[in-house]
């Protein structure tokens, strides 16, 4: 099932999708991200990943624009434990390098720490096979 979240001027700043085949939740993050929108969209994605009692997540950041620094510390202090808590164990990120938004994804790597197994990536094919290959060495 797919989950569309619009910012203030009815844009769609991300989608969440369950996909199924591949017990992953997929998250399209899209345009300029506000605190408030990745906090918003940040636990949006729990309900699947607990619904699903799934343990990978495939975040996109290719479409973003501009840092999202002001979201980073939220993210490692209080979604990660709440992620792990629900059954969040790898975290796939991908993200275009040259964009700003690569520095708020390495702090927010360095933040998270040990809690999960997180990789940030720069294709999307290159984070799909690490997920694959979590989940063969999980089974």
């Amino acid at each position: 099932m797919l989950t569309e979240l619009t910012n203030g001027f009815g844009k769609v700043y991300l989608t969440i999708n369950y996909d199924a085949a591949n017990h992953w939740v997929y998250n399209n993050w899209i345009g300029y991200q506000t605190y408030t929108g990745v906090i918003a969209g940040a636990d949006a994605c729990l309900f699947p990943i607990q619904e699903n009692n799934c343990r990978y997540l495939l975040n996109d950041n290719r479409q973003v624009v501009g840092p999202w620094d002001h979201a980073v510390e939220w993210i490692a202090t209080n979604w990660a434990p709440r992620a792990t808590t629900v059954g969040l164990t790898h975290f796939a990120h991908i993200v275009s390098a040259e964009s700003l938004a690569a520095s708020s994804a390495q702090s927010m790597f360095l933040g998270i720490g040990g809690r999960l197994h997180m990789r940030m990536f720069s294709s999307m094919e290159e984070a799909q096979n690490w997920l694959r290959e979590a989940q063969k060495e999980a089974n």
